[in-house]
């Protein structure tokens, strides 16, 4: 009997074993690096001695200052590990605004509403309930987040509590919404936060009316939150000249890390069409290498030191949908990232100037792997998408800092969404296995996105 029992524990310990090792590969489909410093707040700084450590919690928003270049005009300091960038004042957009393509998120850090400079530290504090809970976030009960990111407006106050729901200012749902017992009195703000893309997240059409924001990736959430977000010292100064070769060393041509292989995208075939024409080697679950994910930093400084491309393919191709597998894994190593995922539009607006390479370029993986053949055989012309490093920094977007000041906005007018669902994932939002280029062509003819 006792040896029964023994066998029956062992057979269940390796069934959990084996579902928990399932949901993280189906979870987190890449090797993800992140800085080795975790501030309370939930920001990731990345350290300067180039150590990293392997994270499967998600992505999370870096914070990069380049102390070695100075500090540039552009960046207001408060500490050490709290930096606010100055918006543009011509450009003081703070909601979204249809006939104005722009995430706002510069604006919405400077913005201080009119009645919290007149009432100071009088103006009323704000109720936050994170539906949800705090799992995740990082972040602290009560004011303490706010006061500790040194947020202009911290007149704000957390609370995981749903028994406060009723009487809070505003209410966070995230991920997978569940409707409260109580209807929304018509003061209070109900907030939509959404990280996956749509086809990784529930439905939404039990809630079609009832959000007055988003809080999402897209460029036209009420409030954007990016996996990361790329921001220049000087508009005006988009390259630098690099003293780095680049391609010094290299022997090898393309590398990806993946171990989702079912994305609905087709990233994988397409993958496996351009191996036909050039280098492509696929470690992890979908290829024939290895580098285990408890090496990433091994990985990733072989990365650095031998490839020259790294496909940086999303699970999915959906607008703005741009992830830590471009930003982290993508730019900030010394390889030349090569996109699929959002539109080239959604790339250019969020991506340094001339630093990665789209597949909807290209009408063929056989014609991208010819351009990437010219550039191996050639330095110069592969080192010039290294030349917007040293011109900007990645940045911390504050998430609550911002939320706290549009809500203290006495000026903001009412707002709602009638069909969330809609919006989320209405037509022309994710596209499944065709590239930009056929839907482009499929809905506006052979009118090139802008």
């Amino acid at each position: 009997m006792r040896i029964y029992l023994k066998k029956l524990v062992q057979v269940f310990l390796a069934i959990s074993v084996g579902c928990i090792l399932v949901l993280n590969f189906y979870k987190r489909d890449e090797w993800v690096t992140q800085g080795a410093d975790v501030y309370p707040w939930g920001v990731n700084y990345q350290r300067h001695d180039g150590k990293h450590k392997l994270d499967f919690t998600g992505p999370k928003v870096h914070h990069h200052v380049q102390r070695e270049m100075g500090r540039p005009d552009n960046i207001s300091v408060i500490d050490e590990h709290s930096i606010f960038y100055k918006a543009p004042r011509n450009k003081g957009l703070i909601y979204p605004d249809p006939d104005r393509i722009q995430d706002r998120i510069l604006n919405q850090l400077e913005f201080i509403p009119v009645n919290v400079k007149e009432r100071g530290e009088d103006e009323p504090m704000k109720t936050i309930v994170v539906y949800n809970g705090f799992s995740g976030w990082d972040i602290r009960p009560g004011q303490q987040t706010f006061l500790e990111q040194k947020c202009p407006v911290n007149r704000c106050f957390l609370t995981p509590d749903r028994q406060k729901g009723l009487d809070a200012d505003a209410i966070l749902f995230s991920h997978s919404p569940s409707r409260p017992v109580f209807k929304r009195p018509l003061s209070q703000i109900w907030i939509l936060f959404m990280l996956e893309s749509p086809y990784h997240t529930p439905g939404l059409s039990a809630f079609k009316d009832i959000f007055n924001w988003t809080a999402t990736y897209r460029h036209d959430s009420t409030i954007v939150a990016p996996y990361e977000k790329f921001s220049p010292f000087n508009e005006s100064i988009q390259t630098k000249s690099q003293t780095k070769n680049y391609a010094t060393g290299k022997t090898k041509q393309v590398a990806w890390f993946v171990s989702n292989c079912g994305a609905r995208n087709g990233r994988r075939q397409y993958a496996n069409e351009l191996a036909k024409y050039i280098g492509v080697d696929i470690y992890g679950g979908c290829g024939t290498l290895k580098c285990p994910r408890y090496q990433a930093g091994k990985c990733f400084d072989m990365l650095n030191k031998d490839y020259k491309f790294y496909l940086a393919f999303e699970n999915s191709n959906c607008r703005d949908y741009i992830t830590e597998k471009f930003f982290v894994n993508g730019l900030q190593h010394d390889v030349i990232p090569i996109v699929m995922g959002a539109s080239p539009a959604d790339y250019k607006r969020a991506a340094p100037v001339h630093s990665y390479i789209h597949v909807d370029d290209f009408e063929s993986a056989k014609d991208l792997a010819e351009y990437l053949h010219k550039l191996d055989k050639n330095d110069d012309l592969y080192n010039e998408y290294f030349q917007w490093k040293g011109t900007g920094s990645f940045i911390n977007t504050y998430f609550w800092c911002r939320v706290c000041a549009l809500l203290h906005d006495d000026q903001r007018k009412t707002s709602w969404f009638k069909d969330v669902d809609n919006w989320w994932r209405g037509p022309d939002v994710c596209i499944g296995q065709e590239t930009w280029r056929q839907f482009n062509k499929r809905t506006h003819g052979n009118k090139k996105e802008s």
